[in-house]
């Protein structure tokens, strides 16, 4: 058996993946500790792991719009709603983060630290401790690589010399953007002994193994990935809060809403597609989830706070999304085609792969009623949409046969073990 210490935000789609594994240890017979927001307690007992609360870092104890660390959705610019993430969370906190890894790690040493990306204080604190490290990332991936896309507007892969030149030059803005935490990140970084970075994003790979949690059959063929990245699967499970429901009765094609499990100002986009559904002979399933209350909407529209999706998704005929990769990937497993409406995040990038897959469509978030409508209609009288969706789902059931996330994070563990043997006896 090996110990595991897991640090954890309450970041909407980040959670499930990441307990998900941390579930997934425990019934392997590890021990699992979660170090994470109070307000995930009762998910974190549900995957069967020891809750830990932080203390120094940024935390929440309810999901209110008020409570939410970033508020992205206020932002003006992409530019800036990455601003806010890096600056509040990821590099402007690590201190306080590592600061309670430390102490979690003299308390009771692990076998190894799991951090979801955001983290990046955990990530010193292995280092640090010399505690073996798996960071995991809980989406498509954004980790630069020479060939590849930038991480955020949505490219499809470059085509020619002018599409080379564009992500270049878009990486190369990307690499300012996070070198402005870099200070901050330094100021971490003294504080534990570590020397000083020229490069933020050289600190945040400084890790034994950086695991994707998605489909390689997702992301676009052929293009290079950074070295330590291995792609492992995506999670499908529910998240712990998604209780039954009953579906709308009718046997209309089913349409499944889920936009966000977090505050995303996603409110009034949620009812403008409960009417688009409305217009339509279909029958609709809106789940608002933890951060919208439910409205009214037309007769064979339900809306409810919750529904489990992997029960409900074998017997739907298209999903509307945000975009959101927990979402999408489920719904593609499934064979199931999707309508996106990006708000922002990585889901740009994950609505680009899913019209380069031909397996749904994008429309602005703004769209009318009229055109979120049009797009259900076109994905589901298309037959194209759904072939490309199973074909997805036939890949995804591949990669998923046996668990390689775990297998990967109990070699990582078994690598601790002669170090700790080795102090023990000095």
């Amino acid at each position: 058996m090996s110990s595991f210490l897991f640090t954890a935000w309450d970041g909407g789609g980040a959670v499930v993946p990441t307990l998900s594994l941390a579930r997934a240890l425990v019934a392997r017979g590890h021990d699992v500790r979660v170090l994470g927001d109070p307000v995930l307690v009762p998910e974190i007992e549900a995957a069967g792991a020891q809750p830990i609360a932080w203390t120094r870092a940024p935390h929440r104890t309810e999901r209110t719009a008020e409570s939410d660390l970033f508020k992205d959705w206020e932002a003006r610019t992409p530019a800036g709603a990455f601003a806010r993430v890096r600056d509040r969370l990821m590099f402007g906190r690590a201190g306080d983060v590592a600061r309670d890894v430390m102490d979690e790690l003299e308390r009771r040493r692990p076998d190894a630290i799991v951090t979801e990306a955001v983290l990046a204080g955990a990530v010193l604190a292995g280092e640090a401790s010399k505690v073996p490290v798996g960071l995991i990332h809980t989406t498509i991936d954004a980790f630069p690589a020479d060939g590849r896309p930038a991480f955020g507007p949505g490219f499809q892969p470059a085509r020619g010399r002018l599409g080379r030149l564009r992500d270049r030059a878009v990486n190369r803005a990307a690499r300012v953007a996070w070198n402005r935490g870099r200070p901050a990140l330094n100021a971490a970084r003294a504080e534990l002994g570590l020397p000083p970075v020229e490069d933020a994003f050289d600190s945040l790979t400084a890790v034994d193994r950086i695991l994707l949690l998605t489909s390689d059959a997702f992301d676009y063929p052929g293009l290079p990935r950074h070295p330590k990245v291995k792609v492992v699967g995506p999670r499908l499970d529910d998240p712990a809060w998604a209780g039954p429901t009953e579906l709308p009765e009718g046997t209309d094609p089913l349409v499944l809403v889920g936009l966000s499990s977090s505050h995303q100002g996603q409110d009034e986009m949620l009812r403008r597609t409960a009417a688009a559904l409305g217009t339509l002979p279909v029958r609709g399933l809106v789940t608002c989830g933890p951060a919208v209350e439910p409205f009214p909407a037309a007769r064979n529209v339900r809306v409810v706070r919750s529904a489990p999706h992997a029960a409900i998704l074998p017997r739907t005929d298209a999903v509307i999304t945000h975009g959101g990769h927990g979402t999408v990937i489920k719904a593609l497993a499934k064979g199931v085609p999707v309508v996106v409406l990006p708000m922002g995040r990585d889901q740009l990038d994950v609505a680009a792969r899913v019209t380069a897959a031909g397996a749904g469509v994008r429309v602005k978030r703004s769209a009318s009623p009229a055109k979120i409508a049009a797009a259900v209609r076109e994905v589901l009288h298309d037959p194209s949409y759904r072939a490309a969706a199973r074909r997805m789902a036939e890949a995804i059931a591949k990669e998923t046969r046996e668990d390689r996330a775990v297998a990967e994070l109990e070699a990582l563990a078994r690598t601790a073990r002669p170090q700790q043997s080795a102090a023990t006896t000095g």
